[in-house]
């Protein structure tokens, strides 16, 4: 079982990044509001793979993805934006500080799996 973490402020979209990882099987999901809920749960276990939002309150998706990779314990954990911003700015920020892919909202489930599969060295 691959661990995932989605880190999203809106509950539809939490629900239907974890229903496409349910239906793929094989992965376990932890799920995070925002920023700061994410790095209170980072250390409850090993996480394959975090999912994140751009535009979130608190702390947003950049400062989440900027601090994962600057931190030892976590910086080797792949890292996929999932957001409304569409901007190549906002895709070459995310990438620049470490995100491995980068999907647009409203999303195909399987062009998110592709980028999930991809990450975690999966179908």
């Amino acid at each position: 079982m691959k661990n995932v973490l989605i880190v999203e402020d809106s509950k539809a979209i939490r629900s239907l990044i974890r229903i496409a990882l349910e239906e793929a099987g094989g992965f376990f999901t932890s799920e995070a509001n925002n920023g700061f809920e994410a790095l209170k749960t980072l250390p409850s276990r090993k996480f394959d793979l975090i999912i994140t939002d751009i535009n979130m309150p608190d702390i947003n998706g950049l400062e989440l993805i900027g601090f994962v990779k600057s931190n030892q314990s976590y910086r080797d954990i792949p890292l996929i934006i999932v957001s409304t911003e569409k901007s190549e700015e906002d895709k070459k920020r995310g990438m620049a500080l470490g995100a491995m892919g980068y999907i647009v909202k409203p999303f195909r489930k399987e062009d998110l799996m592709a980028l999930v599969n991809k990450a975690v060295g999966g179908k």
